[in-house]
């Protein structure tokens, strides 16, 4: 054989094993609800996955988004699909709290990491075996309900009634708020429920008139939760309403118009970013993304929602190089190692907090995660 022969058979396997690794596609599956009762929650969460990085840590993601129409079935439906026919890595989903908590179980049978954007806290909590291939991205309504009672207290408020939905989110609501206004020598004077499609609460409002509470509160999310307040309105109530985050978007603004002003809401500090003192670490992440959103969607588009699934992204982007470290895309062992990695996030800034998660707690999120509102003037004004 010719020395030049020689030569370059030495090259060419050189060159072999010094090229990059070649992995599969990391395949991100995603159920939300951008039709139902909850699209106005669920469409800037599927707009915000066009604004996704196409590649982390050298791989290319591939999203697929699937919409489960605000119905429980279709999300567990979509989950399935997901898993079984396009080889998921990880699901985000979905974008409601009845949604999410059904969701558990399939997730967990397949051994994929979930990361829901819905709030209720029990998605995560308490910790067990399948809650451990599952996170979440939105407070939790124990952290929320508590800036709410305080709010209360500091403003003299002594009674208060609820309204809520009939379903997971609002009975979640329910059961934090109710134990710390009790802790707070709060009052509850009533308990009412509605459904996110009904179209009448008179009934409920007028048991929660005849209480005469100091204040409302109202567990609901979209503009399913404007019904609630309008009518309130409506019938001549002149006390204070609160909600919760479950209605910081521009569509909620929008359908309970002036009967908003005065509302207070806690809320992630996405909404209100602009408005964050410079001292605060979320600021510049927040207003990255309020930046991107607006300049695709225009003015004044932005939400908390969106944000949910931002922040689902900005853990993946940490997450998936630590992962590749020790196994590859479309496998067991890679979807273990992805859970691993989200388990160890630390001090990783989001949207709508600083994330530090651990073994016991698939949020981490402390007190930097929500600041208190105010409806004033059509718009959201943070409340010092």
């Amino acid at each position: 054989m010719k020395i030049k022969e020689i030569l370059f058979g030495i090259l060419a396997v050189a060159a072999i094993g010094s090229a990059p690794t070649v992995y599969a596609d990391i395949n991100v599956g995603v159920t939300l609800s951008a039709t139902g009762p909850a699209a106005s929650l669920g469409i800037p969460e599927k707009n915000t996955f066009t604004l996704m990085p196409m590649s982390i840590g050298g791989q290319k993601i591939n999203y697929i988004v699937l919409d489960d129409a605000s119905d429980t079935t279709t999300a567990v439906k979509n989950t399935k699909k997901l898993i079984a026919e396009d080889k998921v890595d990880v699901i985000i989903g979905s974008t409601i709290s009845p949604n999410s908590l059904a969701m558990i179980d399939v997730a967990a049978e397949a051994e994929t990491p979930m990361i829901a954007m819905a709030a209720a806290a029990r998605i995560i909590e308490p910790m067990d075996a399948k809650r451990a291939w599952v996170f979440k991205t939105p407070q939790n309504d124990a952290q929320m309900a508590t800036a709410i009672v305080e709010h209360m207290t500091n403003n003299n408020v002594k009674t208060v009634a609820y309204i809520g939905f009939a379903d997971a989110y609002g009975e979640g609501w329910w059961n934090e708020f109710s134990k710390i206004a009790e802790v707070r020598k709060i009052h509850v004077t009533a308990n009412e429920r509605f459904n996110r499609a009904d179209t009448s609460v008179t009934g409920q409002i007028l048991k929660i008139l005849s209480s005469k509470p100091d204040a409302v509160l109202v567990g609901g999310a979209g503009t399913p939760a404007a019904l609630p307040q309008k009518t309130l309105r409506e019938k001549g109530y002149k006390g204070t309403i609160y909600q919760t985050h479950g209605v910081a978007n521009a569509d909620f603004l929008r359908v309970c118009g002036k009967d908003c002003e005065g509302t207070i809401l806690p809320a992630g500090p996405v909404l209100v970013a602009a408005q964050l003192p410079d001292s605060n670490p979320i600021k510049k992440v927040a207003l990255d993304y309020v930046t991107k959103y607006e300049a695709a969607y225009g003015p004044g588009s932005v939400s908390t929602f969106g944000a949910h699934a931002w922040d689902a992204g900005k853990l993946l982007s940490n997450a998936i190089p630590e992962a590749l470290k020790t196994a590859k895309p479309g496998t067991p062992e890679f979807r273990k190692a992805l859970r691993d990695a989200l388990e160890s996030t630390k001090n990783l800034i989001g949207a709508h907090g600083v994330f530090n998660l651990g073994p016991q707690d698939h949020l981490g999120f402390d007190q930097r995660a929500r600041v208190m509102v105010k409806i004033q003037g059509g718009t959201w004004k943070l409340v010092k």
